[in-house]
């Protein structure tokens, strides 16, 4: 089994994903816009290009994926704390790479520190209010 990240914005999706793709890189493997389905005379205009489905690959079995939520049908965008994203860079360098770039414009929760269990963690609400957990491990 697999497990991949799926997040809602209100109608800023595609913005955030161009600043994920940014930071993390890689290519979109799938990018629909509301407007591509069938029915969509019945939304109203504004709506048409918010984004039905976005996916970036950001590892090897890993993909981060989401969506705009459609107002006009009652979908209303609640952002809360439970949950993040996870990421386990390879180096230290590459923990920093990450949680600089990601954590620009957003909230640091803990700066990247060395942590009494070993790792070299840090967390933080990037400028979209999505969670992040930066987490490199020596050992692996």
């Amino acid at each position: 089994m697999k497990v991949n990240p799926y997040l809602n914005f209100d109608g800023n999706t595609e913005e955030a994903f161009l600043f994920y793709r940014s930071i993390l890189g890689g290519e979109f493997t799938s990018h629909m816009k509301m407007g591509d389905a069938p029915d969509t005379d019945k939304l109203p205009e504004a709506e048409k290009n918010r984004t039905m489905h976005i996916s970036l690959p950001i590892g090897n079995d890993t993909i981060l994926m989401a969506s705009d939520i459609l107002p006009s049908v009652g979908h209303k965008l609640n952002l809360g704390n439970n949950s993040y994203i996870s990421l386990h860079p390879t180096s230290r360098e590459e923990a920093d790479r990450l949680f600089n770039g990601l954590s620009a414009g957003g909230d640091i929760e803990m700066p990247m520190e060395d942590q009494f269990w070993g790792d070299y963690f840090g967390c933080f609400t990037d400028k979209f209010g999505v969670m992040w957990m930066v987490n490199f491990n020596p050992g692996f």
